[in-house]
């Protein structure tokens, strides 16, 4: 009786099931586009895997926001006090020297009061743990009266190791907060060391070097810091460290067709994103 119990015992059986989880050790696919979430997809398991990156296919990490009909397809609609939260942005933080972050908006108004943050790349290195962040101000900024945001123009902060792109004053961007669809893009050369701003397919011209000239030479982010990518929010609506000051919103218009690149998109390219609503 002993032995055939010994002998069941080491019987090669089956794997349980474990489920489709992402791993560590996924083949990603070459060019240069290393993140994508379009919130367009609808046949998955759970929320979590219809906003799933379709570059590795990794999904949200929490159920993530409502979906609302999109620019194309469907977005994400930003709730306060939430954000979206993936794994990580693929291997762009190893592989961008120069960048191109694509975005489609549609704001909810003008902020009152608090900030509203619309992205940040977890980053260690940095005090307020993000490597790079979007933030776009409220009506009281600068101190306050026609400094403020308005709805034709928007004082944001685009902050890259903690070098801060700053659309303040003659600056601000136009119409971000129109409560109409908007293309945002940024892209950045690293031969020149210049970061290049276009809304709705066209680069905005007569930038101060305060909106253009901040980080210098390669991106070279230290891949072994950066951790997740937050969508529509900052560290602290994804219970990630970072600050905590109650002034900081998370976004709460929707979100659509998110893109990370480790190049800098030509003037064509971004006009061709644009036009194909992509």
């Amino acid at each position: 009786m002993a032995a055939l119990v010994i002998l069941f015992s080491c019987q090669k059986l089956d794997r349980p099931p474990l489920g489709d989880y992402p791993t560590d050790t996924q083949t990603l696919p070459g060019g240069p586009l290393r993140f994508f979430v379009s919130f367009d997809k609808t046949d998955g398991p759970s929320p979590r895997w219809n906003a799933a990156d379709s570059i590795s296919g990794n999904p949200a990490q929490l159920d993530p926001f409502p979906t609302v009909p999109g620019v194309t397809g469907n977005a994400a609609k930003g709730v306060l006090g939430s954000a979206i939260t993936y794994l990580n942005a693929n291997d762009f933080a190893a592989t961008a020297k120069s960048f191109t972050m694509a975005v489609w908006l549609k704001s909810a108004g003008v902020p009152h009061l608090n900030a509203q943050f619309a992205m940040s790349l977890v980053d260690k290195d940095y005090w307020h743990n993000s490597g790079m962040f979007l933030l776009l101000d409220h009506d009281q900024c600068c101190g306050g009266g026609a400094l403020g945001t308005t709805v034709d123009s928007a004082n944001v902060s685009f902050v890259v190791k903690d070098n801060w792109y700053a659309f303040n004053g003659k600056d601000r961007i136009p119409k971000l907060h129109d409560q109409q669809w908007h293309h945002l893009v940024f892209v950045y050369d690293e031969t020149t060391s210049k970061l290049t701003t276009y809304l709705d397919g066209h680069a905005l011209t007569g930038l101060s070097s305060a909106a253009t000239s901040q980080l210098t030479g390669p991106l070279n982010l230290n891949a072994a810091s950066v951790s997740n990518l937050v969508l529509g929010g900052w560290n602290k609506h994804a219970s990630i460290p970072g600050p905590t000051d109650s002034w900081i919103d998370s976004y709460p218009g929707a979100l659509d067709q998110f893109r990370l690149y480790n190049k800098a998109l030509s003037a064509s390219e971004v006009l061709a994103l644009y036009n194909s609503k992509q």
